[in-house]
């Protein structure tokens, strides 16, 4: 069968019969096929993409910045061949070739919609920024009782030990902080915040009588050694999402794919894109799933007693979308009318930053892998202001380095002995806020685009409304003055181009809920109109918080994969 294929369990595989199907192998689709195989499943992982092997592939990984020929920005050929990804950072020459190819797999923005994606064997996880925070008990009961979209079906107290369980496994660094909005997790010894960032975190203590806190932000980048699963500490390069050499980070790659392949129970097939799941209605279950290879667009088909959809929020959707059309129209999952609404990403790019004084003696050492986090003070206690939610800082204070300008002296000796020294000391915080889900920020197929396999492609039409505008006034100002009162000097406040996607946090659109009427999944992932099929990716998402996800889906696809398993034991699936 073209495509690679690691294939343990050959006579599964000569049958195209397994006990599970994992549709994607990113952040959760690891996680999937570690606990369904660990549990004692044969489980077959389908990626659209191709092999990507854990350092070997990793091409840039040990290049110098000098050494890249275009010193990482885009050529002229790069921004041809993606026409979304140039409109901000993540295109560049170290990960370039590990962003899906816009050309083949286009996409309709009937409104703006920044959609990065990474179709290679561990998807995003590769790329991703590893800050990794629990959902907390507001997060959770929010939209319950504010009134919002419809209640989660579930509670932190429920979610707790998963959070906790894909933790220890993972690797988070961080520090206790014993905060309501920010919950403690199983945390390996946090990375040091710097002399500059120590300083304005006690004056921002101080100054707001312990209502504002600036820590390390929380990654999945471990700071001990883990011989048990080959990787080692941190090296502190901060090349993370080139791959890493070392392991130092959670991703598919390092951590979940090879404790999958230990079990002996795991197939993995790439170059397959699955098209829909071959759904049975007098069962009402799926009996596995259609693929088209992507190299010779041959059909196959693959049997399971359980799928897991993690193919990344949209993508996860768009398989729904497509299967049982003769049933519902709109796809298994629609007779909610949900199906596809509710987008949500974290809307960000705005924030402040300036000079500090007073410790030009003082440098640091190595290139952190996260910077400081500053958690949500916002519509909490008795702070309410004029918007629902509320939002978190991310960034760090570091010296100026080589590259600054200096319009005044630019050539001669001189300038060669300023840039022999470190420039002045800057701390830059940009905020990240929560985005409510509505049911018109939603995705659907397109009646007229088809991608380079002849399947709709997903028309996408989303953006930020009032609530979100209202808050953005605050992640600025409050950035401003918090800099301020710290002693920051030539504070600025900025706020840059942003719309939906640039987050790279798409959530939504096959929500969880209590009734089949206004959700897609139950409160264990299950669609509501097939038992058999789990969708733990951001698609489950019901709310959006406004801390990174990914660490939500690791533990809600752990917490999953228990309850499929104990259900096909008892026989109910």
């Amino acid at each position: 069968m073209p495509g690679d294929s690691l294939n343990v369990n050959n006579k599964a595989t000569a049958q195209n019969t397994y006990d599970a199907i994992v549709v994607g192998s990113g952040i959760s689709g690891g996680w999937a096929a570690k606990e369904l195989t660990e549990k004692g499943l044969k489980v077959l992982m389908i990626e659209r993409g191709r092999m990507f092997e854990h350092i070997k592939d990793y091409k840039t990984a040990n290049t110098d910045p000098w050494d890249f020929p275009h010193r990482n920005r885009p050529t002229v050929q790069m921004k041809k061949d993606h026409p979304v990804l140039k409109r901000d950072y993540p295109l560049n020459e170290e990960t370039n070739g590990l962003w899906a190819n816009e050309q083949d797999a286009p996409y309709v923005e009937t409104k703006r919609f920044d959609w990065y994606r990474g179709y290679q064997l561990g998807g995003r996880s590769i790329m991703w920024g590893r800050q990794s925070y629990r959902h907390s008990k507001m997060d959770f009961e929010a939209n319950g009782k504010e009134g919002i979209a419809i209640d989660w079906p579930i509670r932190y107290d429920e979610i707790a030990p998963w959070y906790s369980y894909v933790e220890r496994f993972a690797g988070i660094q961080g520090s206790k902080e014993g905060l309501e909005q920010l919950p403690d997790g199983e945390f390996l010894p946090a990375i040091e915040l710097n002399c500059v960032e120590k300083d304005i975190a006690a004056k921002l203590k101080s100054h707001y009588k312990g209502n504002r806190h600036m820590v390390m932000g929380r990654s999945a980048n471990i700071t001990e050694a883990r011989p048990e699963q080959n990787r080692s500490s941190c090296q502190y390069r901060n090349r993370c999402w080139r791959g890493c050499p070392f392991g130092a980070y959670f991703s598919t790659q390092s951590t979940t794919l090879p404790a999958a392949v230990k079990t002996g129970n795991l197939t993995l097939v790439t170059d397959k894109i699955v098209t829909k799941l071959i759904y049975d209605k007098d069962s009402k279950k799926a009996r596995g799933v259609e693929v088209i290879d992507a190299i010779t667009n041959k059909t196959y088909e693959y049997f399971s007693k359980v799928v897991f959809l993690n193919a990344s929020a949209f993508n996860s959707t768009w398989v729904l979308m497509n299967t049982a059309t003769d049933i519902w129209p709109e796809g298994l999952g629609s007779t909610s009318g949900e199906l596809g609404h509710n987008v949500m990403d974290h809307h960000f790019r705005l924030g402040a930053g300036g000079r500090v004084e007073g410790f030009d003696d003082k440098y640091y050492y190595g290139r952190r892998p996260s910077g400081i986090y500053i958690p949500r003070f916002r519509n909490i206690g008795n702070d309410k202001r004029d918007y629902l939610r509320g939002f978190g800082y991310q960034g760090g204070a570091s010296r100026d380095g080589y590259n600054r300008m200096v319009a005044e002296m630019n050539i001669g000796g001189a300038y060669k002995d300023l840039l022999s020294e470190p420039g002045d000391w800057r701390i830059s915080i940009t905020a990240f806020g929560e985005t409510l889900p509505y049911h018109d920020n939603k995705i659907s197929l397109s009646k007229t685009v088809k991608d380079k396999w002849g399947l709709p492609v997903l028309d996408i039409s989303a953006e930020i409304k009032e609530n979100e505008k209202k808050m953005r006034k605050d992640m600025v100002a409050d950035a401003v003055e918090m800099l301020t009162n710290a002693g920051v000097k030539d504070v600025k406040g900025y706020e840059g181009d942003y719309a939906m996607g640039m987050g790279i946090h798409e959530m939504g659109t096959a929500r969880m809920g209590r009734d089949p009427k206004s959700s897609v999944l139950n409160g264990n992932n299950q669609v509501w109109d097939a038992k058999n099929v789990f969708v733990t990716d951001g698609a489950c998402m019901t709310s959006a918080s406004c801390v990174n996800p990914s660490l939500t889906y690791m533990a809600l696809t752990a917490r999953a994969a228990e309850f499929a398993v104990n259900e096909l034991k008892k026989g109910n699936l």
